[in-house]
């Protein structure tokens, strides 16, 4: 099966994956928010973060907001190419075996 050689496995995690899906539709998240949106732990949700940053497909700012920490998270362009192509993937799949 061809597609099978195009499928990105960073995104094999449903984690990774819910995180791309909502960093290539918003500018930018806070870590608290997306730990909100995917109702995961803090520990859970850096892992993942971190993993998405190794491959450059994401990048962070970090800055205070009066006193306290802010760090934001986006999707950078190669990790828009990549969750866009691997969607694809997926789609041709899907078609592929209806």
């Amino acid at each position: 099966m061809e597609w099978l050689e195009k499928f990105n496995k960073v995104f094999e995690s449903k984690i990774r994956l819910g995180l791309m899906s909502v960093l290539v539709v918003n500018d930018s998240l806070s870590f608290n928010e997306l730990k909100e949106l995917l109702q995961l732990t803090d520990g859970n949700l850096a892992s993942h973060l971190k993993a998405l940053e190794e491959t450059k497909y994401i990048e962070f700012q970090k800055q205070f907001l009066g006193r306290k920490p802010l760090t934001t998270y986006k999707a950078t362009e190669a990790g828009q190419k990549a969750f866009t192509d691997h969607l694809q993937v997926l789609e041709n799949m899907i078609r592929e075996n209806l």
